[in-house]
């Protein structure tokens, strides 16, 4: 085993390129679920504090509407939990491909294997956004008067 050339660092910055790319990808993904969550929580605090002003069906409407809101929290927080995860199997991943050009191991099975984990908690976190978007669309909103 060779001391690393200059041309070997390189090729693993070339190699690193495009995990960056998908991490920024994974970075705005989170950025636009974490203004959906925000705008879930404000509605909610919204229909919380006039809920003791409505009469008795505007309430029953309000609650209605609070327990869609509250699924779209959670599967808005578990899309970002999925984004998280994918964002950092491609940190380990990118991390990974330097120390295996360092150390001079073979890590190729263990960098294929965090990419896959990557694109599947993508791919889950993608469903779940659809899944927040079906609901937010779906949810009938109550206005509080």
């Amino acid at each position: 085993m060779g001391e690393l050339q200059i041309s070997d660092i390189a090729h693993v910055i070339q190699l690193a390129v495009a995990p960056v790319f998908m991490l920024t990808a994974v970075g705005t993904l989170i950025a636009a679920l974490n203004i959906r969550l925000g705008r879930a929580v404000d509605r909610r605090r919204v229909l919380e504090e006039r809920l003791g002003e409505l009469g008795e069906l505007d309430a029953q409407a309000a609650r209605e509407e609070l327990l869609q809101i509250a699924r779209r929290i959670r599967t808005v927080y578990f899309a970002i939990l999925f984004a998280v995860l994918s964002g950092l199997f491609v940190c380990l991943l990118i991390a990974g491909a330097f120390i295996g050009a360092f150390v001079a191991a073979n890590l190729s099975r263990m960098i294929g294997a965090l990419f896959v984990l990557a694109m599947l908690a993508l791919i889950v976190c993608l469903l779940l956004f659809v899944r927040e978007i079906f609901l937010a669309v779906t949810t009938p909103r109550h206005a509080p008067r």
